[in-house]
């Protein structure tokens, strides 16, 4: 017998004698009697039934303790991974999918590897929501105002559905990402708008939830993992001059505002061979900008290999703490940056987002050192004032975060700082406010994410503060954040004007065909026309400018956002560091983004 047909016979024998004892139960004394005698007869007779039940002989009746059990091999488990689907289920036989992203570029690289995975079952892609088989929103928690926007996406999406034709493909709907662990029953059961839910670490599992909701029914894998990397799983990428490589996941940081470490899980880092072997492949491709991503980028840390491992703790900025105890041995995030630069001098390196704790002299050394490493680093502050970053539980002061920005300017100068800023925390006071107004003056940052705070469930602040600031007081300060940084940044990238500045191309200008744009080192746009230029400096040999190229541009007017300038020539990132070795240097580059209220 297989051991399920043994089991079956189990519960056969189970459920013959069931019935008889509910039955003789059920017809137990009609007469009237005493509650107490009533109890009495019903405990003796509930033994004398357990008395005359199966026994354990029943159970195992026809088993054979001489048999030979069958052996369990890893190709057996395999086979009957999801013995309740067909063989092929897990094919997209050529149905159509289409991405909508929203949120950070943690999830611009999850759609990469979600569309790298349903890409070998063989699933097509399309752009046109109209046309697909499968619709896939990859969303983000961070705020109410961005899950709002998925829940309206999802009921237009709907209404789409119940308007598609009976002779085409019923359209599937689903929702990755850190919304589909955050709301997982309110995505499936109170609303029902969709059809698969997948968490942040179960895009291997799409393909088989795909498949059972094919069948007509909803399917969902929102567990965390403390190992999912998905290094083996080498990203689609879309665009072809800049590529984001994810090296580690989760965060352990557990700020009072965040939902991050609910929705994504413990930090856990992809190993270093993985990620230098995905960096080969782009250099080879031609790529010439690699961002590397992670919710805490900089605290990355590889164990995978005996030789990683040892009992030196990680150092942190001077002045900072974590809550959580300091975790011995790894190759560190120096380390990778180190091997990763190496690879291709012409490939500009960039990492996103860290955490100001981890920036030890080492790593900023070598951002000073090597000069495919771009002289750019995002340092979230999130508060100028001491009292609000306790109450985020940050893990530093406001004098401690200015003595790290006073180091790092130090170390490189020239350096460009961008920041995250939230406005309204719980208990923020109107000094608290106006010390971070400034420290956003004191700083000069050239790129500044500015929100208004936004309560998330599950989160310390959720459970331990009061969200007691008004919604207009939180919207004046925001407006004001705005306001400083504009002024700030329109003083600074003036200063640009007449300067040159080495640009990576990226494309035409989303304003004008006639245009280009691009990004200088301190990661700001530069927009310039089109038009063909040198080769070199001094070539008088003239060719097209196309996205992928390095240009050097001469600044000709700034604002708050972006540089406007005319090419000059072609270079290389190698030959514009000893034509220009100051070109990093021109300035503190500013530009302020803001990101819904």
């Amino acid at each position: 017998f297989h051991p399920l047909q043994k089991m079956a016979s189990i519960f056969l024998t189970f459920e013959q004698w069931l019935p008889r004892w509910s039955l003789q139960h059920r017809l137990c004394c009609s007469k009237p009697v005493s509650v107490h005698s009533n109890e009495e007869s019903r405990a003796e007779k509930f033994k004398t039934q357990i008395a005359t039940g199966p026994r354990f002989h029943d159970f195992v009746k026809g088993a054979s303790i001489n048999k030979q059990q069958p052996v369990i091999t890893d190709d057996l488990i395999d086979t009957d991974k999801h013995a309740y689907l067909p063989e092929d289920s897990e094919s997209g036989n050529s149905r159509t999918v289409c991405f909508e992203t929203y949120g950070c570029q943690m999830n611009v690289n999850d759609t990469e590897i979600a569309w790298s995975i349903l890409q070998t079952k063989g699933y097509q892609r399309t752009s046109d929501v109209a046309e697909a088989d499968v619709v896939l929103l990859v969303t983000c928690s961070i705020r109410e105002k961005a899950e709002q926007t998925i829940w309206n996406r999802l009921r237009q999406l709907t209404a789409m559905k119940k308007r598609r034709l009976k002779t085409r493909v019923p359209m599937k709907i689903g929702v990755l990402g850190c919304m589909a662990e955050r709301l997982k029953s309110e995505l499936l059961e109170r609303e029902k708008l969709l059809d698969v839910l997948a968490g942040p670490d179960a895009y291997r599992d799409l393909p088989r939830l795909l498949s059972v909701a094919h069948g007509g029914q909803q399917a969902s894998n929102v567990l965390l993992s403390l190992e999912e990397t998905y290094a083996d799983v080498m990203p689609v990428h879309h665009s072809p001059q800049a590529r984001q490589v994810s090296i580690m996941r989760g965060c352990d940081n557990m700020c009072s505002y965040c939902i991050v470490p609910f929705t994504r899980g413990r930090e856990r880092s992809r190993p270093v061979s993985s990620i230098l072997e995905e960096v080969h492949i782009l250099s080879e491709q031609g790529v010439k900008e690699v961002t590397l991503l992670g919710q805490n980028v900089n605290s990355y840390r590889d164990t995978s290999e005996e030789q990683f491992c040892s009992s030196e703790p990680g150092q942190l900025s001077r002045g900072f703490r974590t809550v959580y105890r300091g975790r011995p041995g790894g190759l560190r995030f120096a380390d990778l940056l180190d091997r990763v630069s190496l690879i291709d001098p012409d490939m500009r390196i960039r990492f996103t987002s860290p955490h100001p704790k981890d920036f030890p002299d080492e790593v900023l050394q070598l951002i000073k050192e090597r000069a495919n490493i771009c002289k750019q680093i995002h340092l979230p502050a999130q508060s100028g004032s001491s009292t609000v970053l306790q109450a985020m539980r940050r893990g530093y002061s406001r004098e401690a975060y200015l003595e790290l920005v006073d180091n790092i300017k130090r170390i490189i100068p020239g350096v460009s700082l961008s920041s995250d800023f939230i406005s309204g925390f719980c208990g923020e006071t109107e000094e608290d406010h106006l010390q971070t107004l400034s420290l956003i003056r004191e700083v000069r940052y050239n790129v500044g994410f500015l929100f208004a705070y936004s309560m998330r469930k599950k989160t310390h602040a959720f459970h331990r503060l009061q969200d007691d600031v008004p919604a207009e007081v939180k919207q004046r300060r925001l407006e004001e954040l705005i306001c400083m940084f504009r002024e700030e940044a329109t003083k600074v990238n003036s200063a640009l004007i007449g300067r040159t500045q080495l640009v990576l191309v990226e494309g035409e200008s989303k304003r004008s065909a006639q245009d280009l744009c691009g990004r200088n080192d301190g990661n700001v746009k530069v927009i310039f026309p089109r038009q063909e230029v040198a080769g070199q400096p001094t070539d008088t040999h003239t060719s097209p400018i196309n996205p992928g190229d390095y240009v050097l541009v001469k600044i000709e007017s700034a604002n708050s956002q972006s540089l406007r300038g005319h090419a000059l020539s072609h270079t290389s990132l190698s030959d514009s560091a000893t034509r220009l070795p100051d070109h990093r240097h021109d300035g503190q580059l500013a530009s302020v983004a803001r990101y819904g209220v």
